[in-house]
């Protein structure tokens, strides 16, 4: 069974950095694509940033481009993502998702996801 963990979420100022890991164990797929998701306050989950099932990195939201980069070191499956410049927009709950399907994961419809981890950013 897929199991995702992430980790490195905290409170920063504007302007700090964080970087967030999530670990996958059970991946039993030889190729897949993997992502972070955001979800806001009274907000529905959003896409952040995503690999493709090629490890390539294959997309950035509009308002995270330029300060945070997503990377994937498969030989230990882990996703990171690497935040910097950190705006007040920019909290919340950073969800890692995986699928063997670039669309899925991407539209969100994967069944693998993490628990989440919290970002905070103060002014």
């Amino acid at each position: 069974k897929v199991r995702l963990v992430e980790s490195g979420g905290g409170s920063v100022e504007t302007g700090g950095s964080l970087r967030l890991s999530c670990v996958a164990s059970g991946v039993t797929y030889d190729t897949y694509a993997m992502g972070w998701f955001r979800q806001r306050p009274g907000q529905e989950r959003e896409p952040v940033a995503g690999i493709g099932t090629t490890g390539l990195a294959a997309y950035y939201d509009g308002s995270v481009k330029g300060r945070f980069t997503i990377s994937h070191d498969k030989p230990n499956n882990t996703l990171y993502l690497q935040m910097n410049d950190l705006k007040l927009e920019d909290a919340g709950n950073y969800y890692c998702v995986l699928d063997r399907s670039y669309w899925s994961m991407r539209r969100g419809t994967s069944e693998h996801w993490g628990q989440g981890t919290q970002v905070t950013v103060s002014s």
